[in-house]
């Protein structure tokens, strides 16, 4: 169940309309590391989760990404202040000022539409887990080009605190991983002395040959 609470994680404002940059920061609503993808990702993934707790944290942090997403929506919407004028946006898409009537879309930067396509699911914990803590620094990543293509200070408080929550999910992540990472996937395979070996196959290499003590990933 969800309920909309309109009070947002974070204000949300603008110093002035920009709809160039409104047009960049389409990439985190409708692109392949966009909260939309996050929230839609980490919701289907948990259907088949056993474990409580960490059924619970994807939920919550899907449903925080939908927070996420209304937060990017309403900032793009400033940005594209108020006159539908397609010349004020040299380059990018222009799908918002000849289609929209200047609401953001589900679309990415480039003005192509979301896909289900971005979303991984495996129903193996460790892999789902391993894939989002991937996707959490890919949108952290995103977020700091972003962040450096924009001097609004208002725009840049509200992506300072997107990026932050981008890094606190990714170590939720992780916590959870080290928890399971002996289970499912981790467990069934990768139990003969082939999974502990690492072959040096570059030249010139200081120490050719295999090394039988590689150890499993973990985060610490």
């Amino acid at each position: 169940m969800f309920r909309h609470e309109k009070m947002l994680f974070h204000p949300i404002a603008v110093e002035k309309p920009n709809p160039q940059y409104a047009a960049l920061l389409q990439e985190q609503l409708g692109g392949a590391n966009g909260e939309l993808k996050s929230a839609l990702q980490y919701m289907s993934q948990s259907f088949r989760i056993k474990d409580p707790e960490i059924k619970d944290l994807f939920l919550d942090v899907a449903a925080e990404e939908l927070g996420h997403l209304e937060m990017v929506a309403q900032t793009i919407s400033l940005l594209n202040g108020h006159d539908v004028d397609a010349a004020k946006v040299p380059a990018g898409e222009i799908q918002t000022h000849v289609l929209l009537g200047l609401n953001p879309g589900l679309i990415n930067a480039s003005g192509y539409s979301w896909t289900a396509d971005y979303v991984t699911v495996t129903g193996d914990l460790c892999a789902d887990l391993l894939s989002n803590i991937a996707s959490e620094q890919r949108a952290k990543v995103v977020y700091e080009y972003l962040y450096r293509q924009i001097s609004d200070k208002k725009v840049r408080e509200t992506i300072d605190f997107l990026l932050n929550r981008e890094e606190a999910h990714n170590a939720m992540f992780r916590d959870a991983f080290n928890r399971v990472q002996k289970t499912g996937s981790n467990r069934d395979f990768g139990t003969t002395k082939a999974a502990k070996m690492y072959f040096s196959l570059s030249e010139p290499s200081p120490e050719p040959g295999c090394h039988p003590d590689v150890e499993p990933p973990a985060f610490r």
